[in-house]
């Protein structure tokens, strides 16, 4: 027997600063059977980054020709492409040739040092691209929030995303590995 999603609703309140945005959103999360809470709320984490009234999740883990979350115009063209991870050269390729903008979330204090090394000479000719580094402390005190029913306030000021809800708070400033030009 197959294992089902399991489902979490998240309400998130909005404030960013640096871009002057602000809503509330209320989002329904499937997390795949094999998805960590991490990797969930760094989702949610990148919708906050990146939040607009069209971005939105895909089928994520369970397609390959889709990314975590994406954003398209009223003529379905990807505008915004999210992938989390260390994507290889191929699919960032793909992404970069699908869409307006790519943006990476990498997470993995010790994986993504070595995996950068090894790509950033690569990614250097995709100009729609922007890789982020999120930091193992912040991504891990974001699973500190989790619950089936999530009520988020994340305020970002001067690149530092602060998200708390009733069962604590997180810091996390996500560090730019390379800007799309």
């Amino acid at each position: 027997m197959a294992l089902k999603a399991t489902v979490f609703k998240a309400r998130i309140q909005l404030s960013d600063m640096d871009h002057h945005r602000y809503m509330e959103q209320g989002m329904t999360l499937a997390r795949h059977p094999s998805e960590t809470d991490l990797r969930m709320m760094l989702r949610l984490l990148a919708w906050s980054l990146y939040a607009d009234e069209r971005l939105e999740f895909t089928k994520g883990l369970s397609e390959d020709d889709e990314p975590e979350l994406w954003q398209r115009n009223y003529a379905d063209e990807i505008e915004l492409w999210i992938e989390l991870g260390m994507p290889d050269e191929a699919r960032l390729k793909k992404a970069c040739g699908r869409a307006q903008q790519v943006v990476v979330l990498a997470y993995g204090d010790r994986a993504v040092p070595v995996w950068w090394e090894k790509q950033k000479g690569k990614f250097s000719r995709f100009s729609n691209l922007t890789v982020l580094f999120v930091p193992e402390e912040g991504a891990t005190a974001l699973t500190g929030l989790v619950d089936r029913s999530m009520d988020l306030s994340v305020s970002i000021s001067d690149g530092e995303v602060t998200v708390s809800s009733d069962l604590g708070y997180a810091l996390v400033e996500p560090q730019t590995l390379k800007e799309a030009s």
